[in-house]
């Protein structure tokens, strides 16, 4: 049972909370990290007319598939080794989505600022570049100081619903992330209102060294629900419980090329639920033997 000293839910729980028309942060980058059992979890709901920000991987492809993205905030939307991700190219040509596409700076800034609980931030990103042109929300401002410099004012990007997924955490809340770079997850937790945390490990109460204190790159009080779901960042790279399959993800690739290829992805691996999705993946066994990537 969740409560303010165990925030142990299940996927279910977490999503159950999210509604239509939300503005959802999700954490990890392109293949990285991503808190897929959550986003299949989301995938399985009702929920619709959603705003997305992330630095996008196959979640957001999944995402736009399904029809649930109104609006999407982003650096880029890859699989890395597969540079375009297809589901979200075909939303894009088609001319589905409303676009919000920032530099990493102001990706950065605008969590920062949300994080802060401010209107916005100054910036010299962005500037001499056609993200104005295209975004004509984002204003400038002029320095009140002597310098009188005229920047961007990057506006917070604050969020209803920040998604993360780690390899350790504790029903405290706790978290760990001991992948090589904990990339903005931390800024997600700030920017939102409430953060759901899916763990390949669960913990009753962490005791730590000072050397795995340093993965702790956030307070527990920032995390709503802690979800444990081995497996759960599959099929992307998870520090050092898994690497990406890439064998999953051009089968995945390869059906945006087919008709009707989302709905029979859907069915194959989604529809029956997480478990049944490791499963069908050969189980944590194969997972945890995924060769890691070299960035």
């Amino acid at each position: 049972m969740n409560t303010p000293l165990n925030k142990q839910m299940s996927a279910a729980e977490a999503v159950a909370r999210i509604e239509s028309g939300m503005t959802i942060g999700i954490g990890g980058w392109g293949p990285r990290r991503k808190p897929m059992a959550l986003v299949r979890e989301l995938l399985r709901s009702e929920v619709k007319d959603l705003t997305i920000v992330a630095y996008g991987g196959p979640e957001v492809g999944m995402l736009c598939a399904a029809g649930k993205v109104k609006k999407l905030i982003f650096g880029f939307v890859t699989m890395d080794a597969i540079p375009l991700e297809p589901y979200y190219r075909k939303a894009r040509e088609a001319g589905q989505l409303e676009l919000m596409e920032l530099d990493e700076g102001m990706f950065e800034w605008g969590l920062r600022a949300a994080g802060m609980r401010l209107p916005f931030l100054p910036t010299r990103c962005g500037q001499g570049t056609d993200v104005m042109k295209h975004n004509p929300e984002i204003k400038t401002i002029q320095s009140p100081y002597a310098d009188g410099e005229v920047m961007l004012a990057m506006p917070a990007l604050k969020l209803d619903v920040a998604l993360l997924h780690v390899d350790r955490a504790d029903r405290l809340g706790n978290v760990l992330n001991t992948a090589h770079d904990p990339l903005f997850d931390d800024l997600f937790a700030r920017a939102a209102d409430a953060c759901y945390v899916c763990t390949e490990v669960l913990e009753d109460k962490f005791e730590l060294t000072a050397d795995e204190a340093r993965y702790n790159y956030f307070e527990r009080y920032l995390v709503t629900g802690v979800v444990h779901s081995p497996g759960g960042g599959h099929p992307t790279y998870c520090g050092k419980s898994y690497g990406w399959d890439m064998e999953h993800l051009k089968k995945y690739n390869a059906s945006a090329a087919e008709e009707s290829g989302w709905q029979q992805y859907y069915d194959e691996f989604i529809a029956a639920g997480e478990d049944a999705y490791i499963a069908k993946n050969g189980g944590m066994e194969r997972i945890a033997k995924l060769r890691q990537p070299i960035f």
